[in-house]
């Protein structure tokens, strides 16, 4: 196939790329430096220079691809409309990027929250993510207009990627904080809960997803879970950063910004894959962030 992704350069789209190449399928991907083009070709991505605002641009490249990942910007409709016009009445397959925080509450990481929601289930969006909520329905209705539509919506990512970006968010940046602050920081108690899925398990979705889905489908990926205070406890026992600091709340929003601090870290983000296991025999491997954590994560200096 002829694929074109946007966020070639990041860690989703990046992963996914060198595994479409491994799979023998010609891969373009939108870069916005001459810099990190070049390393695109390195790793054998043939780049495309621009951004999302170019919507020509986007809708040309989705004119020439049997497939299209969007992995850029999960909130970038003007993006998704191009991909959509250039891909309208082909047939072929358009796969958006969205994420589990489309369900996440206001915990502030007091309580592990009961709800667990499947691709069946109705979702409860909170009204701050219900633009993103828009964006994804938009993606799922195209596949009235004759494209294989689709979402993944990753929950908390952990693992290495293969492309120029090797690293995911939430792990990362509470590693890399905890570092520099000489303690591993949560916010609140750190009850909140989310699902997690490695990076490897969730490249082989997308590819089975832009191989067998129906379209107007959405496959959330995870496979196992863990609240944020089991996920510091690991992190503390890597790192040898014996304390674990709870944040209130409104001094982690100061710190780290609303989206971060009550999203990526305060909420609960619970989810079942159970589209992705039914309906696309997706098999993941690795199911525990906090024995990757433990015996895989690098320690930097």
């Amino acid at each position: 196939m002829n694929v074109f992704i946007t966020g070639a350069t990041g860690y989703i789209g990046g992963s996914v790329a060198i595994a479409m190449i491994k799979n023998g399928h010609k891969v373009r991907g939108l870069t916005r430096s001459f810099s990190s083009a070049q390393q695109l070709m390195t790793l054998g991505i043939e780049p495309v220079m621009g951004e999302l605002e170019d919507a020509e641009l986007l809708v040309q490249e989705a004119c020439k691809a049997d497939a299209v990942f969007n992995t850029a910007n999960a909130d970038h409709l003007g993006a998704v409309e191009a991909l959509i016009a250039g891909l309208k009445g082909t047939g072929r397959v358009l796969i958006h990027t969205s994420g589990t925080s489309i369900i996440g509450d206001d915990a502030r990481g007091d309580f592990c929250s009961d709800a667990i929601y499947s691709e069946n289930s109705t979702l409860v969006i909170d009204p701050r993510k219900q633009a993103r909520r828009d964006i994804d329905l938009r993606v799922i209705e195209a596949s009235k207009l004759d494209i294989r539509s689709a979402v993944v919506a990753p929950s908390l990512i952990y693992g290495y990627g293969k492309g120029i970006n090797k690293q995911s968010i939430q792990i990362p940046f509470l590693s890399k904080n905890a570092s520099d602050n000489g303690a591993v920081q949560i916010v609140g108690k750190g009850l909140n809960t989310w699902s997690n899925v490695h990076i490897d398990d969730l490249v082989d979705l997308y590819l089975l997803v832009a191989e067998k889905c129906k379209g107007g489908s959405l496959y959330f990926a995870e496979n196992g879970e863990a609240s944020f205070i089991e996920i510091a406890k690991s992190i503390s026992k890597r790192l040898g950063i014996h304390a674990i600091e709870h944040l209130d709340p409104e001094f982690a929003v100061e710190k780290w910004g609303m989206a971060r601090a009550l999203f990526s870290f305060g909420s609960n983000s619970r989810v079942r894959s159970v589209r992705a296991r039914e309906d696309l025999g997706w098999n993941p491997k690795n199911h525990s962030a906090q024995q990757w954590i433990l015996n895989e994560m690098k320690i930097y200096p």
